[in-house]
């Protein structure tokens, strides 16, 4: 794996960051307590009021603290291990490492600019930095022409492919059902609550929807850039759906209305991303390839 001093010290600066700002997140409390403001647009919204989400609205509170806790349970320690086996020269940690990397960039994209300002947004901005060029240097290392000859013939590329695919396209309707009304009536999105624009929404319809309808098809035609694209989707899509499905437990305990689509849709994805994972995994050749 090429740059590998730089990509373990990145990978060092995350997981300290990331521990850091998610033990602030979740265990702060100071402050009044939950309590209602009027929008500049009418509507009535609930905010959290303590700890370090203290002006975002419990729903974004409560998602943020669900997050954390999965960021320490189950990201950190992947970023970990994924690292040690991607430098002991192991195919399987290398991709492992770049869809966390994929995970840690998404969530701190997030942080930035969606959550209100807090005293940890610098920390955020170092933690999407530190993310974003780590995720690029480790795909960069892949020998792309390569790639498809270390994943064994039996690999399901018409499963993978086509749940990708159904995922692209489920994941454009549910945000585009949000947003249109919002376009033909003039209608506030709902759950914008006091937020200046739909940040996740955004972020899936200009980044995710494309890359995995992309990866979709490209695998099923076996194409090398299929292979990895696939891999940091699958990969990344793991930490994400523990940490969606972490979320909507944190809103459901919380009193926070969800959209029982939302409800379904997410674990049930969930689900079927970690047995694609299995499956991934479970298709790589053992012995090494050629590293770009």
């Amino acid at each position: 794996m090429k740059h590998k001093k730089t990509i373990s010290l990145l990978v060092g600066c995350i997981v300290v960051l990331s521990v850091f700002a998610a033990l602030v997140g979740i265990f702060s409390d100071a402050g009044p307590g939950a309590y209602e403001i009027e929008s500049f647009r009418g509507e009535t919204i609930k905010i959290f009021g303590k700890g370090l989400y203290r002006y975002d609205s419990v729903s974004i509170a409560a998602q943020g603290i669900a997050q954390d806790i999965v960021t320490i349970a189950l990201g950190v320690p992947l970023l970990v291990i994924s690292l040690i086996l991607a430098l002991r020269g192991s195919l399987k940690g290398r991709l492992l490492l770049t869809g966390t990397l994929g995970y840690f960039l998404y969530t701190y994209v997030s942080y930035v600019f969606l959550w209100m300002y807090n005293p940890m947004f610098i920390v955020y901005v170092m933690l999407m930095s530190a993310s974003f060029f780590s995720f690029v240097l480790c795909i960069m290392s892949f020998d792309i022409n390569n790639l498809g000859s270390a994943f064994g013939r039996k690999l399901p590329v018409r499963f993978l492919g086509g749940f990708q695919i159904f995922f692209a396209i489920a994941l454009f309707l549910l945000w585009m059902k949000k947003i249109i009304p919002t376009i033909t009536n003039g209608t506030v999105p709902e759950g914008l609550e006091h937020y200046t624009t739909l940040v996740i929404q955004g972020l899936d319809l200009g980044f995710l929807v494309p890359i995995a309808l992309l990866s979709g098809l490209m695998i099923i035609k076996r194409k090398p850039l299929g292979y990895l694209l696939s891999s940091v989707i699958i990969m990344k899509g793991f930490t994400m759906g523990a940490a969606l499905t972490a979320m909507i437990i944190g809103q459901y305990l919380a009193g926070v209305s969800m959209s029982i689509v939302e409800i379904i849709m997410f674990p049930v994805i969930s689900l079927v991303i970690c047995y694609c994972l299995v499956l991934l995994l479970k298709n790589i050749n053992s012995k090494p390839i050629k590293a770009g």
